[in-house]
């Protein structure tokens, strides 16, 4: 324990750096996802409609490129749960900061690449960028985390899921003025990788070294110890049930959250300005919905949080489905922004109290089953498409995906009513 420092009558202490306040960590977090996920991963979404419009893929090309980025952000997800293990003097090196850093770096580049006339590339590049987004998100996650906590802040940690949305309110809004402007695709995506460049001024100073001293049942200094290690078999179902469920929020937001501008512009009549919009609205609610899941006290069971999540998102899609208009339309976005990185945040926090001593390996684990559910959509829709009308492949689309949510909530519920919380667990 380092010596406290006297401080001497009738002087000030000396004031904390930003560095080291904990909402300066909490807004780097949150600047850092909105690269990752709101640019590297979500950019697409509004782009797509641009890029049919220019002629430079067709609407199954897009739903190919849109798997391309889910199959990378699985791969990367998968990488970062056996890096502890398979490498830990490595991961001793390249700890959650480094590797954030790396992966906002490569985001930039994979983003300004897009623009480029080479649509041979663009899968391999679409590929590279959902790796990178499940890099950034799991090591900026796990190093905000922990440095909140250090500093006596953990509840902030629901403001760095803030930053999807924030990311997707700004590219979609982007996109629409590029719209108007009748902009190419192209230009968008030099923007939107210029944008990151200015967010990622904000991350720098903050995301740098270890965010608290290494423990001793840390992955880089080996294996926990026995006692530790044991579990019992309700746990190990728990841990599986939570894994699946999660799962299934990927396919259940998925289709929405790729074809939601295309699905409204088939919808409404041609030349309204709602499509556009659609889009800036789950952003908004994607970054309302984080900011108040920081409210839920620690007591609270997760299980039943995600269970309500998930009811909300499938009431959204619904409302798409059974109320095609622009209110419609509006309110289903926002009931499925709302939970989305609430489900992300509850998500990783419920795989840290399943399985404390194994944290970041497995919250990489559910979110590379997250990845597969998110995989699975794209070509789903692309097949459904391909079988007749396009309208009723997207409604069969959004049907599935409201059911898989159902399916999860149901999950949770269950998972809670099985192996509920001890009075004295919190949630961690």
């Amino acid at each position: 324990m380092e010596p406290q420092a006297t401080a001497h009558p009738g002087t000030t202490p000396a004031p904390t750096p930003w560095a080291d306040r904990p909402l300066a960590v909490a807004l780097a977090g949150m600047l850092a996802l909105a690269v990752a996920m709101g640019v590297g991963r979500f950019a697409f979404t509004p782009l797509l409609p641009m890029m049919l419009h220019d002629g430079v893929l067709t609407l199954a090309e897009g739903s190919w490129l849109a798997t391309a980025n889910y199959v990378g952000y699985l791969v990367g997800a998968l990488a970062c749960m056996a890096l502890p293990w398979l490498a830990p003097g490595f991961y001793a090196r390249w700890h959650p900061a480094r590797l954030a850093r790396a992966g906002l770096v490569a985001t930039v580049l994979l983003t300004l690449a897009m623009a480029l006339p080479i649509p041979a590339s663009w899968p391999a590049l679409r590929w590279v960028a959902g790796a990178a987004s499940a890099v950034v998100l799991l090591n900026v996650a796990a190093w905000c985390m922990v440095r909140l906590a250090a500093l006596g802040r953990p509840a902030m940690g629901g403001l760095i899921f803030c930053g999807p949305g924030v990311g997707i309110v700004l590219t979609g809004l982007a996109a629409s003025a590029m719209v108007a402007g009748q902009w190419r695709a192209a230009s968008g995506w030099v923007v939107f990788g210029l944008l990151s460049v200015l967010l990622c001024v904000g991350v720098w100073p903050v995301v740098r070294g270890r965010a608290a001293q290494v423990r001793a049942t840390d992955p880089a200094k080996g294996a926990p110890p026995a006692a530790a290690r044991a579990q019992g078999a309700g746990t190990a179902v728990a841990r599986a049930v939570h894994a699946l469920a999660y799962g299934l929020a990927g396919l259940g937001y998925i289709v929405t959250a790729t074809f939601l501008p295309v699905i409204a512009r088939a919808a409404l009549p041609p030349g309204s300005p709602w499509p556009d919009l659609f889009w800036p609205v789950f952003g908004a609610g994607v970054a309302m919905g984080a900011a108040l899941s920081t409210r839920a006290p620690p007591a609270w069971d997760r299980r039943w949080l995600l269970l309500a999540a998930y009811a909300l998102q499938a009431l959204g899609i619904a409302l798409g489905l059974a109320w095609p208009t622009p209110a419609g339309f509006a309110l289903s976005s926002l009931c499925v922004g709302l939970p989305f990185t609430a489900i992300t945040f509850y998500g990783l926090q419920e795989a840290r109290r399943l399985w404390p001593a194994s944290a970041d390996s497995f919250a990489s684990l559910v979110t590379a089953v997250y990845g597969l559910g998110q995989i699975a959509g794209p070509p789903l829709v692309a097949w459904l498409i391909a079988q007749g009308d396009p309208g009723r492949g997207f409604a069969r689309g959004l049907a599935l995906a409201a059911a898989a949510l159902v399916a999860g909530a149901v999950m949770y519920g269950l998972s809670a009513w099985c192996w509920p919380l001890p009075p004295h667990r919190r949630a961690r």
